[in-house]
């Protein structure tokens, strides 16, 4: 079918969402523009009437200022529509936002458990356990050496104070 009719070559991306909260936010502000626009001409026709007497004259400017009035209602229901356009746009792009770091840190989640059961393939508990055994059977052999070496010759276990002293006092004599 497209040989026959043809394709557009250049296809426009679609806008995102941020475009679209962008051209809205300017809709608004050339929207406000208006209704700006019409406040004074609001206050121009309200200074007229204050000026003029009941008459042809003055219900001409109050049928011209109530058009302009129901003119600047429309426009802002216009703003408090793309108002909460807006917002619903800005809540859809938070929650695609919030959607792909939770994907992000799933996909991190499963790249870690898959690395943590590759290194704990290589650990053998059994051999963990025979090195634990060797360094206590080390540790007391350790200890056994120390108390050897602490020993002491030729003293007995136990030597009274007295003693000891009255045996200091002879040597240092």
């Amino acid at each position: 079918m497209n040989r026959i009719f043809g394709s557009s070559a250049s296809k426009k991306p679609k806008p995102s969402l941020q475009d679209a909260i962008s051209s809205t936010d300017t809709r608004m502000a050339s929207i406000e523009v208006k209704i700006k626009k019409l406040d004074g001409e609001l206050a121009r026709y309200k200074e007229q009437m204050s000026k003029l007497r009941n008459g042809p004259g003055k219900n001409a400017i109050q049928e011209r200022a109530l058009r302009t009035l129901k003119q600047k209602r429309l426009y802002e229901s216009q703003i408090a529509q793309l108002t909460q356009q807006t917002f619903n746009m800005e809540s859809a792009a938070l929650a695609t936002e919030n959607l792909r770091n939770t994907m992000a840190t799933v996909d991190a989640m499963k790249q870690a458990n898959k690395e943590l059961k590759k290194q704990y393939g290589k650990i053998d508990i059994d051999k963990i356990e025979n090195i634990h055994y060797e360094m206590e059977d080390l540790l007391e052999q350790a200890n056994e050496i120390q108390e050897s070496l602490g020993r002491s010759y030729a003293v007995p276990d136990e030597i009274d104070e007295a003693e000891l002293e009255a045996g200091m006092s002879l040597s240092v004599t």
